[in-house]
């Protein structure tokens, strides 16, 4: 099982495992990817979260894709893992992250982007290199391009 949190003695920092999505639909000709703008930073990024105790990573890319973009998917594919750092204040004391998450391919089902989450400011469907030059993070953008070629 995939630990979602720990604090590591020997560096300070904490360790966090999430999971995310690419959920496409085809649209006519155009493929289009769900993305969303987080309420607290106000930038466009992937559907993703911690993976919560007893879920595997699968689970909770579906379970976040559905929290957060409002939409039910399927599974078709890992993508990637993507690693990144970064300082954040989430208890009342400044800590150093190591963050993995893991990116899931999904075909869309049902649903509708406009019952997405409170942490959600908008979550929309853009056509699938609309959301390259949208999406905050470089990793997210690399996601996404290797998403194109597994549609």
């Amino acid at each position: 099982m995939i630990k979602t949190e720990r604090f590591s003695n020997d560096s300070g920092s904490v360790e966090q495992v999430s999971a995310g999505g690419v959920a496409y639909r085809l649209n006519g000709q155009s493929t289009e990817i769900a993305i969303i703008q987080t309420a607290a930073e106000m930038r466009w990024q992937l559907p993703k979260g911690i993976i919560d105790p007893g879920e595997t990573a699968e689970q909770a890319a579906l379970r976040e894709v559905r929290e957060e973009a409002g939409i039910d998917c399927e599974l078709v594919a890992p993508i990637d893992k993507i690693e990144y750092w970064f300082h954040g204040n989430f208890d009342g004391t400044r800590k150093r992250y190591h963050k993995q998450v893991h990116f899931f391919l999904m075909r869309y089902v049902k649903g509708d982007v406009a019952d997405h989450d409170h942490e959600v400011t908008e979550a929309r469907w853009v056509e699938i290199k609309t959301a390259l030059d949208t999406l905050e993070f470089e990793g997210e953008k690399g996601v996404v391009l290797k998403s194109i070629s597994m549609i």
